[in-house]
């Protein structure tokens, strides 16, 4: 992809995402067996790991954008620094800020005011002092080197065009040992040109994504490594058995079939370390 298309995609996903912040649109809120929307946001949550209580105390936060449960399996302790990638409303920083408790912090980092001022408005609702949502891009991000114990992102890296320089700056920021869970979107295989193609595709998580050997290549060159998958979903093929909207417009439009698509998106939560490739993991809060 040209620099200038890859910008071209940012805004768009830029725009979008402002959009779903404000009300306007919905996004595609993960796989279910209902379609999203119309009160079913909670359930599609549900489905992907989130606890009842958690998501009915973080309603405000909750936009129903993510593919994955990411902060449970990180294993934040108290005291610890986080940073979520791609915060949205804020549902991520919130559940680590509670594990990390008030001598901790967690940085969320987005990219569309329109997200950062929803997320500010939820976090100052909540009391939380030990947060803190900056503006900037994941590929070069407003935060220090070596500052940070723990790593996550819900459905984001994907819509992001260079991939290899996201990784690279987790491993810059966070400190020797540090980990990471991210949920993300990959490829088992290429899709139809028509798709590839299409930017509504893209923004909606689709054509955004990379294979999955190219993008755990990219994971491990950044020096993440001991990585352990702990969820691999088929995210599509869910969603084309629930038929949202989006997705239905999106066959349409482009022309491809349901089946050219069933199994090839997949939604996968990882685990990895920061380390040397001479070094062993840091132990049981790192990769175990």
């Amino acid at each position: 992809m040209s620099a200038s298309n890859a910008e071209k995609m940012v805004a768009q996903v830029r725009e979008k995402y402002g959009k779903i912040a404000e009300g306007k649109v919905q996004g595609c809120c993960g796989p279910s067996p209902t379609p999203c929307g119309g009160g079913l946001i909670e359930a599609v949550s549900e489905s992907l790991g989130y606890s009842k209580a958690e998501i009915e105390s973080l309603a405000d936060a909750n936009l129903g954008l993510g593919c994955g449960a990411p902060i449970d399996p990180l294993k934040l302790q108290p005291g610890e620094h986080a940073l979520d990638l791609g915060s949205g409303a804020g549902i991520d920083v919130f559940l680590a800020a509670k594990r990390v408790g008030a001598e901790g912090r967690v940085i969320g980092v987005d990219m569309t005011p329109e997200m950062l001022h929803k997320a500010r408005a939820n976090a100052a609702k909540l009391g939380l002092d030990h947060v803190e949502f900056r503006e900037g891009r994941l590929e070069q991000l407003p935060v220090v080197d070596a500052s940070i114990d723990a790593v996550t992102s819900n459905c984001v890296i994907n819509l992001v065009p260079d991939k290899a320089a996201v990784f690279a700056e987790i491993a810059r920021v966070l400190k020797p040992g540090g980990r990471l869970v991210i949920s993300d979107i990959v490829l088992d295989g290429p899709l139809p040109p028509a798709i590839e193609k299409d930017v509504y595709a893209c923004v909606g998580c689709i054509s955004g994504a990379m294979q999955r050997p190219a993008y755990f290549a990219a994971l491990e060159r950044a020096g993440l490594r001991d990585l352990e998958i702990l969820k691999d979903l088929d995210y599509l093929g869910a969603m084309l058995d629930a038929a949202p909207q989006e997705i239905r417009a999106l066959l349409e439009r482009t022309g491809v079939a349901a089946e050219d698509l069933r199994g090839k998106v997949r939604s996968v939560t990882f685990r990895a370390c920061k380390r040397e490739a001479t070094q062993s993991c840091c132990g049981p809060t790192c990769c175990g």
